[in-house]
């Protein structure tokens, strides 16, 4: 399955991916939602920076995945700070995912600079920052 994933721009997440500061991605929120149990080791994520260029810039492979049971607060801020050192999160990321009760941490590697291209989102028409769209072919602009 290839999934498209949306990283932070301001905090250069996308840089710190490939120069493999950063080797996992976290999600979390308040439910079970997207891309909770919906990533498996061998997928491929493309990477796509949230400032509205548009672009795919690199995939990677996912070698690990988390799917946390419901967490309480404190659980799940021990959980976010203990994988700081694979998810290098800034201040304000940190704020955004600890806490949450349900967390999913994806772990990556091989992370590659792609050709940048395009991407078709009318399928997609919610503003997750998770797309799991099967093949990416499908969702590629020639």
């Amino acid at each position: 399955m290839d999934h498209i994933v949306y990283v932070d721009a301001k905090a250069k997440e996308l840089d710190k991916l490939i120069n493999s500061e950063k080797t996992a991605i976290i999600r979390g929120a308040a439910g079970r939602k997207l891309p909770y149990g919906k990533v498996d080791i061998g997928d491929m994520l493309y990477f796509i920076n949230n400032n509205g260029e548009g672009k795919i810039k690199a995939k990677a492979a996912v070698t690990h995945v988390l799917n946390t049971e419901k967490l309480t607060k404190s659980e799940s801020e021990q959980l976010v700070q203990a994988n700081q050192d694979k998810l290098h999160l800034t201040e304000k990321q940190f704020s955004r995912w600890a806490g949450k009760r349900y967390l999913v941490l994806i772990e990556v590697d091989q992370v590659v600079e792609v050709e940048p291209f395009k991407i078709n989102r009318e399928d997609y028409g919610n503003m997750d920052d998770w797309l799991p769209v099967g093949s990416i072919d499908k969702v590629k602009n020639s």
